[in-house]
């Protein structure tokens, strides 16, 4: 569309035809099929708790006319930095120092480099559960642009295929507008992404929102643990044998601990052969005071 008012409607592409024809087969494939396989937006757990969840895809909260008008024009938006950027960039100077003049392509292999950028970007910046399969589809599908315009562009006369595409990478690569571009526009494609997120996050939550922030702070109570002076993680084990003044013997933990990550203690809970025998845990309780409460 924007490249329409630079050629004079001409109908000529800024793209290479294979490079067109593998954007949604290969480059961009990943990211969508990993959302819609492994995002989990809370447990299950939460969906019984709150099942009011349930009602944001029966009212099609998610996805609606005003969602999917929204998602196009913030997709025109994209694009209009995604173009214009690159190619104000590079217009007010010799791209290369030694004066060699470049064509309609190597913008486009730019434009092209920056679009996949940005669109696995912004699909990691929708993921909310992130798996491997998360972090290969996202940082996966960039790598896997590199290296075929890597070989693409070496490829001819090997095989009778893109002509024009000989030498590009090497071009491209070489140019310091690329990597600062690299950098500046897909982050100003997708910061009005993550301020929109903030703000609504932060002044307008929703359930969903709100359920997940009680997920994150479950896990994080979870893995806390009792610490010792030292700042050393402290469990029931370490707390009967720091009264009996021992040492705990690291080989003998290995070898007969059964979980030691367990901060909770059971009644007439003994194992065999263990460090602190039933009797020694017995004596260290003083039985003729009176406890008020639990140490």
């Amino acid at each position: 569309l924007w490249f329409a008012f630079v050629n004079g409607f001409s109908g000529q592409i800024l793209f290479e035809r294979w490079c067109i024809g593998l954007y949604n087969v290969i480059f961009t494939a990943l990211p969508p099929f990993t959302l819609g396989i492994f995002e989990r937006s809370c447990s299950q757990d939460s969906m019984l708790r709150f099942p009011q969840l349930y009602k944001i895809t029966q009212n099609a909260d998610g996805f609606n006319t005003r969602v999917f008008w929204g998602h196009c024009i913030n997709a025109l938006v994209h694009s209009l930095i995604l173009f214009w950027f690159p190619l104000k960039m590079m217009e007010q100077d010799a791209v290369f120092s030694s004066g060699h003049v470049t064509d309609y392509l190597f913008v486009g292999n730019i434009v092209y480099t920056y679009v996949v950028v940005t669109v696995c970007l912004k699909a990691g910046l929708e993921t909310t559960a992130w798996t491997k399969f998360s972090h290969l589809a996202v940082w996966g599908s960039m790598l896997m642009w590199l290296v075929f315009f890597g070989v693409y562009s070496t490829i001819w006369p090997i095989l009778p295929i893109a002509p024009d595409m000989l030498g590009q990478a090497g071009m491209v690569l070489r140019c310091g507008y690329f990597w600062l571009g690299l950098l500046l526009v897909p982050a100003t494609c997708l910061l009005r992404d993550v301020v929109w997120r903030a703000a609504k996050h932060t002044c307008n939550k929703t359930l969903l929102e709100q359920v997940q922030e009680i997920e994150t702070r479950s896990r994080e109570m979870s893995k806390a643990a009792l610490r010792d002076s030292n700042g050393k993680s402290l469990n029931e084990r370490d707390h009967l044998l720091k009264r009996l003044g021992r040492k705990t013997p690291p080989s003998l933990f290995r070898a007969n601990s059964v979980q030691q990550g367990v901060s909770y203690g059971f009644a007439f809970s003994q194992e065999e052969h263990g460090v602190v025998s039933q009797s020694q845990v017995v004596r260290s309780y003083d039985t003729t005071k009176q406890r008020s409460g639990i140490e």
